[in-house]
């Protein structure tokens, strides 16, 4: 029984067919819809989300990237780009697709691609019901409320893991995804910086930067830079950027030595 509910998008009939075809054969994945331009898709999108688009770069009037704008990145399925044109490879990624399938592209390449799709959902699907299961027990222990998550779903050999959240040195976002740093270790979770930070103990976790959440407890100096900004040193080592727009949120702990 398919599983995986793909949306095919390209203005062209005949890449539409050909990727047509290559899901036809696969029995865990239907075809729930296509589209030939860029709006049709963003209300697709919207109005029944897929687990998995195919979504053509160039389209007339919204190419793919104004798909991901008009949609946001946040809410979109996960995103395998199809292109002619190998230059638009990289703006793919910093949009962060999952891969990109370059036209003409064959069989082989194109199991390489829905392999990845399939980890990636696997990962989420149980990520987020470890999340669910984390709630429950939440609800079923009663008591006060967590003032934060205090265990994250991270990827491992195998399956999933808990990683505790105060075994989190830093974060750093990458797009759509975050990368938590822990020891030695790098964890990559497809959760948005923002929404990460929402679930993490405010009294633990500091957002920095616009683009990095550190761990209070792992901070050992601070030492200030040019224009209001401040280099945070951690105890391994690692140095992060404490930006001036952020400095406010660290004047409590560090008084007037900010």
């Amino acid at each position: 029984m398919a599983n995986i509910r793909a949306l095919i998008v390209d203005d062209e009939p005949l890449a539409r067919e050909r990727l047509r075809g290559l899901l036809e054969a696969e029995p865990d994945v239907a075809v729930v819809g296509e589209c030939t331009d860029g709006e049709a898709a963003v209300e697709a999108i919207r109005a029944e989300p897929p687990d998995l688009v195919f979504l053509d770069v160039q389209m007339p009037n919204l190419d793919g990237f104004g798909v991901v704008e008009a949609v946001g990145p946040e809410q979109m399925p996960v995103t395998i780009f199809v292109t002619a044109y190998d230059r638009y490879a990289l703006q793919a990624f910093e949009v962060h697709a999952l891969d990109y399938l370059l036209k003409p592209f064959d069989r082989a390449r194109f199991s390489v691609a829905l392999g990845r799709a399939r980890a990636q959902l696997q990962h989420d699907r149980a990520a987020g019901a470890a999340d669910q299961l984390l709630a429950l027990l939440d609800e079923v222990k009663g008591g006060t409320p967590r003032k934060g998550a205090d265990r994250i779903a991270v990827k491992s050999s195998g399956g999933v893991s808990f990683l505790r959240s105060e075994e989190v040195d830093w974060v750093e976002a990458a797009g759509n995804y975050a990368k938590l740093h822990s020891g030695g270790d790098v964890h990559l979770i497809r959760e948005t910086l923002n929404a990460l930070e929402a679930r993490l103990d405010p009294e633990q976790f500091v957002r920095i930067h616009r683009s990095t959440i550190v761990n209070l407890d792992a901070i050992k100096e601070l030492q200030p830079l040019f224009h209001g900004d401040y280099a945070v040193i951690l105890r391994d080592g690692t140095e992060l950027v404490l930006s001036r727009s952020y400095r406010q949120k660290l004047k409590g702990l560090f008084g007037n030595a900010l």
